[in-house]
């Protein structure tokens, strides 16, 4: 039943950023933005997302058998910064504002892998993806932010 749950919430957070991403990449205001050469084209977001959507989900559901509540808090916590990001960056064209939430997606999934590594080394491995992948997204949105300064509108 816990891994429903924790599945259900990550399928909601999927789904407010697929409402606002869904037909981004084919917006003039994303077409005009210049971007980092290691761009990958859209459909390779498509792919991974899933993937570290449901190790995500798994990972939660875990840390909540342990009734680690902290962990759970930092997991949840995470999870709202990830929902936040697209409407941030493909919805309301805020760049900059959208880069701080991905470092606070960063730094709140870093801070629920370490913390339930302590009891659930199997649920913090399930991390190390998503955590690369938002490094790497990172990338990408500080490109577009270097590169756009007058396009971003915060």
């Amino acid at each position: 039943m816990r891994h429903l749950v924790f599945g259900v919430l990550v399928a909601c957070a999927s789904l407010i950023g697929a409402k606002v991403s869904r037909r981004a990449p084919k917006r003039p205001w994303y077409r005009a933005l210049r971007k980092a050469p290691w761009n990958p084209p859209p459909k390779v977001f498509g792919i991974v997302w899933p993937v570290l959507y449901a190790l995500m989900a798994v990972s939660g559901a875990r840390a909540w058998k342990r009734r680690d509540r902290a962990a759970v808090a930092l997991w949840g916590a995470q999870l709202g910064f990830n929902a936040a990001w697209s409407p941030l960056f493909f919805g309301a064209h805020r760049s900059r504002a959208a880069l701080v939430d991905l470092g606070l997606t960063f730094a709140s999934a870093s801070a629920y892998t370490a913390r339930v590594a302590r009891t659930d080394k199997a649920a913090a491995v399930m991390m190390s993806p998503y955590l690369a992948w938002l490094a790497f997204a990172a990338t990408l949105n500080g490109a577009i932010v270097a590169k756009n300064p007058r396009l971003l509108a915060g």
